[in-house]
């Protein structure tokens, strides 16, 4: 990145940043980009896998997603994340070329966002990617990770992430009462593989169907410690101390509207669609506490923040 070009992002997001935190303008930052529905995976905590009804699964056309783009770029987003079901199975058509993830990148840069996030299950080769950042799924070590995911899913994982040779890989889990006994064992295992970069921590919110993975206020709270003991050993945890410490309660005002969400279905909506939902009191979206802590001036947050976007 060049030093003009980094300036020009400094300058937008505290532009960004005063007009949100004095004036009270509510546009978002970010934008979650549902393209498909497709998945090669059946996991346990899946709203959409849970709550399949036909088994046809949704996916936009390049158009579609070029329109919603636009949009949200408008809208004041400068940062986008594609997500699915499994994005990196998103196929369009423009003339006789297929189309892949890497044209939605190519256009979303067109159009200015700043940077291009993809959040896969790398259950297959994503070493072509053009995303400024690559966000794995993983559950737990080996069979925790199967247990949740599938039979084969961790080697697979494992494989795809050893030969992608991207520069910025990282992992995200999502605990739940099933894997979270697991949580030092994927911190030590991030720390460890030369192909990861940082491991950021969410806690699975129980969207219909799904209410069973959800994991007691007591055990968030006693893994929520051992998360920040880990941080403090200066382990490779994106979250910030501040923000871990507000989603032991999630007692806390949301700013949920950091970030637009447009579904699958081209719904729109200008906040998380937990709030839709009626999900929001049991939420266990970690970047909840983490733009709660920027707007409360916590200076581990706001260093966690410009490390991750510029």
């Amino acid at each position: 990145m060049s030093h003009s070009s980094r300036l020009s992002k400094l300058c937008y997001l505290a532009s960004w940043f005063a007009r949100a935190r004095f004036l009270g303008r509510r546009k978002p930052l970010q934008t979650v980009l549902f393209i498909t529905d497709a998945c090669n995976l059946h996991c346990r905590h899946c709203a959409l896998a849970q709550n399949a009804t036909d088994g046809t699964p949704l996916s936009k056309s390049y158009e579609q997603i070029h329109d919603e783009l636009t949009y949200s770029y408008q809208q004041g987003s400068r940062f986008v994340d594609f997500e699915g079901g499994e994005p990196t199975l998103w196929r369009g058509r423009t003339g006789e070329r297929t189309l892949t993830v890497n044209d939605l990148i190519l256009l979303a840069k067109e159009i200015g966002f700043y940077s291009c996030t993809i959040t896969t299950n790398a259950q297959q080769p994503f070493g072509d990617s053009l995303a400024d950042s690559i966000w794995v799924s993983v559950d737990g070590i080996g069979a925790v990770h199967d247990d949740i995911r599938g039979e084969g899913a961790f080697a697979r994982l494992e494989e795809n992430v050893a030969r992608s040779n991207h520069p910025a890989v990282s992992v995200n889990m999502t605990i739940n009462n099933r894997n979270y006994t697991d949580v030092e064992q994927v911190v030590r295992y991030v720390a460890q593989n030369p192909h990861l970069q940082q491991v950021s921590f969410s806690f699975h919110t129980p969207y219909r169907g799904t209410e069973h993975l959800f994991l007691d206020w007591q055990r968030r709270a006693d893994t929520i410690d051992i998360i920040i003991g880990l941080k403090r050993q200066g382990f490779p945890i994106m979250n910030s101390i501040s923000g871990l410490r507000l989603m032991k309660t999630n007692r806390f005002e949301k700013q949920c509207w950091v970030s637009n969400f447009i579904l699958t279905d081209g719904t729109r909506l200008d906040e998380c669609p937990g709030k839709s939902a009626g999900v929001c009191e049991q939420c266990g979206f970690g970047m909840a506490g983490e733009m709660r802590s920027v707007f409360d001036f916590k200076v581990d947050t706001l260093r966690a923040g410009m490390q991750l976007r510029v």
